[in-house]
């Protein structure tokens, strides 16, 4: 009879763990999610400052709140919770600069390679769906993605964007119109 290799705790169970104050867990956490998550970060911010002080301040939130993860129970994965103290944090040091300065440069840049999430969008969602998204213009789909991906209210995409809430509301409105009469 061959015996299997222990399974890898998942990242759920790593939070859980980093919960009861377990420092190996939550190093583990860190070391399979912070990579990805920098480099998502990235595609928001090209400050490489302000992506550092994200950084530290999401992973030292979720140490700090761990406890309060509902998991699977609520729906949720534990990625999708540290992404979204991520872009909170996010959101909170453009409000610290916009008392101070502009938003840096290449916030509003696009990148020629898709983002983890729109690929894996894609590849979740109907082929129907995809090609709805894929058409959409630049300007429209990174309203949609803030709003629907990451679950950003139209403030919170206003300043994650630089743009003026209403112009945020126009194009999240633009945008479903565009992918009803793609999905008809």
């Amino acid at each position: 009879m061959k015996h299997k290799p222990p399974r890898e705790p998942d990242e759920e169970h790593l939070l859980r763990r980093t919960a009861r104050g377990d420092r190996a867990a939550f190093e583990e956490l860190y070391r399979r999610t912070s990579p990805w998550l920098a480099i998502r970060l990235r595609h928001r911010c090209s400050d490489d400052q302000i992506i550092a002080e994200v950084m530290q301040e999401t992973y030292l939130a979720v140490w700090r709140a761990a406890g309060s993860f509902a998991g699977v129970v609520a729906g949720g994965s534990a990625v999708g919770w540290v992404w979204t103290i991520a872009v909170r944090r996010l959101i909170d040091a453009y409000r610290r600069r916009a008392h101070h300065a502009h938003p840096p440069p290449g916030v509003h840049e696009s990148l020629s390679a898709p983002a983890a999430e729109e690929e894996a969008l894609a590849g979740t969602v109907g082929d129907s769906v995809g090609d709805a998204l894929r058409s959409l213009a630049p300007e429209l789909r990174e309203v949609l993605q803030a709003m629907a991906l990451d679950g950003l209210s139209v403030r919170e995409t206003a300043i994650l964007l630089g743009l003026p809430e209403g112009t945020v509301k126009t194009r999240a409105r633009r945008a479903r119109i565009a992918m009803r009469e793609a999905l008809s």
